[in-house]
């Protein structure tokens, strides 16, 4: 069994693979879940070959089961859990006349009920390491649109808003078990999700992924009788849209 060990949603690309590469750095092992199995071995893959105490599991995040499913495997291969990173998600834009019932449930899932569902099967596991170390962390990919509702991203505002919501109910529920919840909201980080707002944003006027994974060491770096309820990311300058 790992001294520290790690689950990552969405660990393959984008914010996730640099919080899985800075986790990787600290010490923990760390399990990868991800959509595509292609983009799961190929992470594993690559961080294998560095040396990497890594695992990887291809689920869709949809899927009301896919989280007791993740979670049974992660405690199988490493037997223990000191961190969640809530941090796979998805974001379809709409206007509020042309919202699609499949579109809005999949956010509805993914972003939301999927976090729900990874605190319901982790939390045993969470609070045995707690009670080990002193402390276990939850880390929740929200977004600045869950500060500052977007237009034509409604649903996906509201779903990140919601994390907002539930990681502070958890940070009070969880707290006489030392289990901390923390919701990250960054406006617009230079990954494939940005895609369709580069011609109005170049990418390297945007966040960068790395600058998410130093607040996730942050926060992990806190001594026990200090919390960090969230941690808004903006760009210079930044009103707090997220253009």
């Amino acid at each position: 069994m790992p001294e520290r060990a790690a689950l990552v949603t969405g660990g393959s690309r984008g914010i996730g693979r640099a919080i899985t590469e800075s986790l990787l750095e600290d010490g923990y092992a760390v399990t990868i879940t991800g959509r595509k199995p292609e983009s799961v071995e190929r992470a594993v893959t690559e961080l294998r070959d560095g040396g990497a105490e890594i695992d990887g599991i291809a689920l869709d995040h949809s899927d009301p089961d896919a989280p007791a499913t993740i979670v049974a495997a992660h405690a199988e291969r490493f037997g223990r859990l000191d961190v969640l990173v809530n941090n796979a998600g998805v974001g379809i834009g709409a206007a509020a006349g042309e919202q699609r019932t499949r579109y809005v449930d999949m956010q509805l899932a993914v972003n939301l009920r999927a976090m729900i569902l990874f605190y319901r099967e982790a939390v045993p596991l969470l609070t045995t390491a707690a009670g080990e170390t002193g402390q276990s962390h939850v880390i929740n990919l929200s977004s600045i649109s869950g500060k500052s509702g977007q237009p034509w991203l409604s649903v996906y505002s509201a779903t990140k808003a919601a994390v907002v919501g539930y990681t502070e109910a958890m940070s009070k529920e969880l707290s006489s078990a030392h289990i901390k919840s923390t919701a990250l909201c960054p406006g617009f980080v230079d990954t494939d999700m940005s895609e369709f707002v580069r011609q109005q944003l170049p990418p390297e006027e945007m966040i960068r992924p790395s600058d998410i994974a130093e607040g996730v060491r942050f926060v992990l770096r806190m001594s026990r009788g200090c919390t960090i309820p969230e941690i808004v990311f903006m760009r210079p300058g930044d009103s707090g849209g997220l253009v």
